[in-house]
């Protein structure tokens, strides 16, 4: 059982039918991130050359390339500068420069497979708007994912040259205490094991042949 496979209740996730004013009950103050701005950019980077660290003893090279996509976790800034444009009030000029991990999958000349780690470097140079001054500062985040689907070793396995699609939001952001109206406590419902259900087909047909007349001539 989940919020979403036959659980019935208005004290869970989903869409409201009526009038949803019905059983809001109290404002409730949460911490949360507040996005003032927000922005996305899609490149296609080719031939971009990733500085590989030591691979495990005993690797044996040449190396082959399997795969390579951006690792879990949000993405670093560094370099950042924020430029109020005295021209577009609220708005700035936000300059970083964004490092994206990746884990590359690769088999070496044995056939053994193994992960390395590596990050893709990419600057950004865009316009967002940013909020008036506060005693609680505005930061700029971002979330990015990346995925090569080509890649070539050095033959000594130093760098990898990759063809990378890359994907980054850029985000202007303030932790907050938010006051929002609230139904109340979420309903958990009980957990559904997952099964494979094998049998189902099998057991759904009948224990003896239907009756009926012969077709047969």
């Amino acid at each position: 059982m989940s919020f979403f496979s036959n659980f019935q209740s208005d004290k869970c996730p989903g869409v409201i039918s009526g009038n949803p004013l019905n059983g809001l009950n109290e404002k409730v103050c949460i911490q949360a991130q507040k996005i003032f701005d927000a922005c996305v950019k899609q490149v296609q980077i080719e031939n971009y050359v990733l500085t590989l660290g030591q691979f495990p003893e005993g690797t044996t090279y040449p190396l082959t390339f399997i795969s390579a996509r951006s690792a879990a976790g949000s993405a670093t800034l560094t370099n950042i500068s924020i430029d109020r444009q005295t021209d577009k009030p609220g708005c700035a000029r936000v300059q970083c420069t964004v490092n994206i991990p990746l884990d590359i999958v690769y088999s070496d000349a044995s056939g053994t497979e193994g992960i390395i780690t590596a990050s893709i470097t990419y600057s950004e140079d865009v316009l967002l708007y940013v909020p008036a001054p506060s005693i609680m500062p505005y930061r700029a985040v971002a979330e990015a994912s990346a995925v090569c689907a080509e890649g070539t070793f050095a033959a000594d396995g130093s760098t990898l040259t990759v063809n990378a699609c890359v994907t980054v939001i850029l985000k202007i952001a303030i932790d907050v205490e938010l006051l929002i109206p609230s139904y109340g406590y979420c309903a958990i419902p009980p957990a559904q094991d997952y099964s494979k259900e094998v049998c189902a087909g099998f057991f759904e047909l009948p224990l003896y042949p239907q009756g009926g007349k012969c077709a047969c001539k």
